[in-house]
């Protein structure tokens, strides 16, 4: 049977049929879809079920990134790194029983949306548009990009920067072809597949190893020929603690401390601030299904451990050589990377393990996964640029000029995070989750103390919150930008690192931000003006059932949803239709003809109508707005119940492998 790399021909087969399915269900869902409202996105009804909710929480965490990361640091350091995975579970009870509600009461649809209601002004905006930006290039593009390219490398044997070019190229073909509308028909498919192959892959493995009890006594035993033969340095040997959630304070991968309070930090400004993650809880139909949603996926976040993390280590015990690897020179050689391999470890897996065919599947469903990832976060970011950064430098820009400025900076961002791929081979230390959350670890805290602050303490004004974000960003950034010239030093060398940077854990770091910046703007608050209570009905968590008339802010009435001045004007006859040749070029660049624009100002004219109406009767709604928030006893006590129980199951674990 003829090969391809690692894979037959039959998941060649599988990959392209799953690539034209997912294609041809993007186009229809476009051709089918509204793509031309304005505020259709923002004014849709909040109807989604919590099980829906939930697996999209889920599957909007859980990426082929994680595939990568979770199962190289298991199979590098043992079950520790599944600490990140059971701390989500209990943060995301916050974000259905303290945080939603403050949105929902609030009456908000975006995290800015938000802040502008709170605090009034633009700074807050744009500088968190422009952290949002900067993460997109650490975090989420370069690194997802460079996971994608492993599983490409391993299964073709391409060049690392070929197969980035490759995933470039689908991602731009994902976005042209309604890539980003396939998403939300195919999440929930690929999620299903994802976590049916993963389960299927770990079950193989447990069986080729022995058993549970043989993984855990053989991974201590996987150790490279070329490390066992030399002596020289401890590097490649698993960790003594490697069965071990909780670890010495002291401990170079995960202190305890860190794990409790450190991961606190970064997990409340993801799941309870990020956009793409609370936007997804404030389309319940419901408080209580948002609430069923959250626990719905804390349960989910409880599989990691054991369809990702110990897949990683049986990796390890069945490809010592190769995933356990320390030698600089030969892990080069085998993976292109003197780090070590252990990013190696869930690619290998799936291609040695997993039978022909869903293999390929495997295959087919990450790298899609991963398209959708990209493209999103492409879109995202560009509608951030153009809509809160580059309308502030241009108000009168046309829409030509947003679609183009864009486009352009979506390419300004491939090229800035594939320039930063080399830097993150050689300072993941073979860790690309490890690499992840470092750098979340020195930009988010700021944030998350301002969020904190701004749903908890009223007296957070607009002058206190910018400080303490300055002065977060501005320690935070030094500290990433002086950590990543050092980079890590490889297997055998001497740590030549300054000992703030060898002996304070990035976890540590997160913590001490999250410290001085809400110290910070609690200082500043206090010694500034204070904002109103008439200006903060609903808007914090003690005044969330309010039923008092809100006064806006000075300001909170600017411009700010870049309107179109024509909108409101007549908007005429209709113009006649393009010829095909033109549509297609126009759908290829996502440009709107005449035709398209007349219809799309003629129902956001009857849209903003309507608006007008809801506005004249604000009175009315105030009881309304304050009871969206109210539950039914049986549904609250149901999800109190169930929250609860899923609790005690991350409590079981944590205190199972404590």
């Amino acid at each position: 049977m003829a090969d391809v790399g690692e894979l037959e021909w039959l998941d060649i087969v599988v990959i392209i049929l799953y690539f034209v399915f997912v294609l041809g269900v993007g186009l229809m869902a476009s051709k089918f879809s509204n793509r031309t409202t304005l505020g259709g996105y923002f004014l849709a009804s909040r109807s989604m079920h919590w099980s829906l909710i939930g697996a999209s929480l889920f599957a909007s965490n859980i990426g082929s990134g994680h595939f990568i990361g979770l199962a190289g640091s298991g199979a590098a350091g043992g079950i520790a790194v599944a600490a990140f995975e059971l701390n989500a579970a209990f943060v995301l009870m916050l974000l259905g029983w303290l945080f939603v509600p403050v949105y929902v009461a609030a009456e908000v649809y975006t995290m800015p949306e938000y802040l502008k209601k709170r605090f009034g002004g633009q700074r807050i905006r744009v500088y968190l548009s422009c952290l949002a930006i900067l993460l997109s290039i650490f975090t989420k593009i370069s690194a997802d990009l460079f996971a994608g390219a492993i599983f490409i490398e391993q299964a073709l044997g391409w060049n690392l920067y070929v197969s980035t070019l490759i995933l470039i190229l689908l991602a731009a073909l994902f976005s042209i072809l309604g890539g980003l509308t396939a998403v939300i028909w195919t999440d929930t498919l690929q999620t299903v597949i994802m976590l049916g192959g993963a389960a299927t892959l770990t079950a193989i493995g447990f069986v080729r190893i022995g058993g549970y009890q043989a993984v855990i006594y053989e991974y201590f035993n996987a150790i490279a020929t070329t490390v066992i033969m030399s002596n020289e340095s401890e590097c490649g040997f698993p960790p003594d603690n490697s069965m071990h959630l909780m670890r010495p304070a002291d401990d170079p991968q995960l202190p305890w401390p860190g794990v409790i309070f450190g991961m606190f930090v970064s997990g409340v400004w993801y799941w309870c601030s990020d956009q793409v993650i609370v936007q997804r809880a404030l389309a319940a139909k419901n408080i209580s299904h948002a609430k069923a949603g959250c626990v719905f996926a804390g349960y989910l976040k409880l599989l990691p451990m054991f369809l990702l993390v110990m897949p990683g280590m049986v990796a390890r015990i069945l490809f010592p050589d190769e995933v356990g690897c320390a030698d600089p020179d030969i892990c080069e050689e085998l993976c292109g990377s003197r780090a070590g391999c252990t990013n190696i470890a869930y690619p290998r897996l799936v291609l040695e393990l997993m039978p022909t065919g869903l293999r390929g599947l495997m295959m087919a469903v990450m790298m899609a996964a991963l398209m959708s990832s990209l493209t999103s976060i492409f879109n995202s970011s560009a509608t951030i640029f153009t809509i809160d950064i580059w309308t502030r430098i241009r108000k009168n820009a046309s829409e030509v000029e947003k679609m183009i400025v864009g486009r352009v900076f979506v390419i300004g961002l491939v090229v800035v995070s594939v320039l930063w791929i080399p830097v993150i081979q050689a300072n993941t230390g073979s860790q690309l989750f490890d690499y992840i959350q470092s750098v979340t670890s020195y930009l988010s805290p700021p944030v998350c103390s301002v969020y904190v602050l701004a749903i908890f303490w009223s007296r957070t004004n607009e002058k206190g919150a910018f400080t303490g974000l300055m002065l977060g960003l501005l320690l935070g950034g030094t500290y990433f930008i002086i950590t990543f010239v050092y980079g890590v030093p490889e297997c055998g060398e001497p740590d030549t690192r300054p000992s703030f940077i060898t002996k304070l854990h990035y976890l540590y770091v997160g913590l001490i931000l999250f410290g001085i910046s809400i110290l910070t703007t609690v200082v500043v608050s206090l010694l500034t003006e204070r904002i109103g209570e008439e200006h903060l009905y609903r808007l914090t968590f003690w005044s969330r059932h309010s039923e008092e008339e809100r006064l806006p802010l000075d300001d909170d009435n600017d411009d700010d949803d870049n309107t179109p001045a024509s909108v409101t004007e007549s908007v005429g006859s209709e113009p006649a239709e393009p010829s095909f040749t033109r549509k297609l070029l126009n759908f290829v660049g996502g440009i709107q003809s005449e035709a398209e624009m007349w219809r799309a100002a003629k129902q956001l004219r009857q849209e903003l109508a309507a608006r007008a109406e809801l506005q004249a009767e604000d009175t009315q709604k105030l009881p309304e707005a304050a009871n969206a928030i109210a539950e039914q006893p049986m549904y609250m006590w149901l999800c109190n119940a169930n929250a609860i129980a899923m609790m005690a199951g991350a409590i079981f674990l944590w205190g199972f492998y404590a």
